[in-house]
């Protein structure tokens, strides 16, 4: 009875190998497909067969990208800003993504200029956007490590410059973590907690109360970005980077 059991888990591990290997071909397949359709400009089937991709297999930030500059050929520049932003989400550091997000943003009719923020916040988030949540992550434990190894030599080290150099790097290498920690764990809130979200209809007024009755405060394009307050029912209160908040219906914005 053993040697059957046995024989029976190395059975079923070789299908569900076999299974992993199909799975794998598979998508390699289909994203190979779109890369094909999308070098011989038929950007409307690579849009199909990307989105086939992520709906199957799951995201990354190669597919949004790829899938963000096919709708940006065929000029479905709000999709296209949407999935720029989800592949940015992804990987923050990423400067060709940065790039061709700025290129479609320029195509959109509403120019919201955002508020002036304090220099170190914004020196914050720009080095809390160099790497993504994984390599942030990576990078805490490597510092932990470490900083575990020149606790060692502080203690058991008979010589002083050794301590000393156990002890200041330590020091910095703690810092490294924290830093590493609070980064990552932003990074990751933001991917959880996606307040973010695109405006796919072509006009649509801003109101100032979750109703149609609502004052009318102005008017927002396809492709605006906005960032998601609360919600009442179908109604999204929306705020934007230039500080304004108004009121608009849920079926008017994509979340990104």
């Amino acid at each position: 009875m053993k040697i059957m059991r046995n024989i029976s888990r190395k059975i079923i591990g070789l299908f569900m190998l076999c299974g992993l290997y199909i799975h794998v071909s598979a998508q390699e397949a289909d994203i190979k497909a779109a890369e094909t359709a999308y070098a011989s400009e038929s950007y409307e089937q690579a849009i199909e067969l990307y989105e086939s991709v992520i709906k199957n297999y799951g995201d990354s930030f190669e597919l949004y990208y790829n899938l963000g500059n096919a709708y940006y050929k065929t000029g479905k520049i709000a999709r296209a800003i949407l999935n720029y932003e989800r592949a940015l989400l992804i990987k923050p550091g990423d400067g060709d993504i940065r790039f061709n997000l700025e290129m479609a943003r320029q195509q959109t009719v509403d120019k919201i200029e955002p508020l002036e923020e304090f220099f170190l916040n914004t020196w914050f988030r720009s080095v809390q956007n160099l790497i993504s949540v994984d390599s942030w992550a990576t990078a805490g434990i490597v510092c932990f490590v470490m900083f575990i190894f020149c606790l060692v030599l502080y203690f058991f080290s008979k010589w002083m410059r050794l301590k000393k150099l156990g002890f200041y790097l330590g020091l910095l290498l703690f810092a490294g973590v924290i830093f590493a920690n609070i980064f990552a764990y932003n990074q990751k809130k933001e991917l959880i907690n996606r307040n973010g979200a695109i405006v796919f209809t072509p006009t649509v007024t801003v109101k100032s109360s979750p109703d149609n009755s609502g004052t009318d405060l102005f008017v927002l394009h396809e492709g605006t970005k906005v960032f998601i307050r609360s919600a009442v029912g179908d109604w999204i209160e929306i705020v934007f980077e230039n500080g304004n908040v108004g009121w608009i219906n849920k079926k008017d914005i994509t979340v990104i």
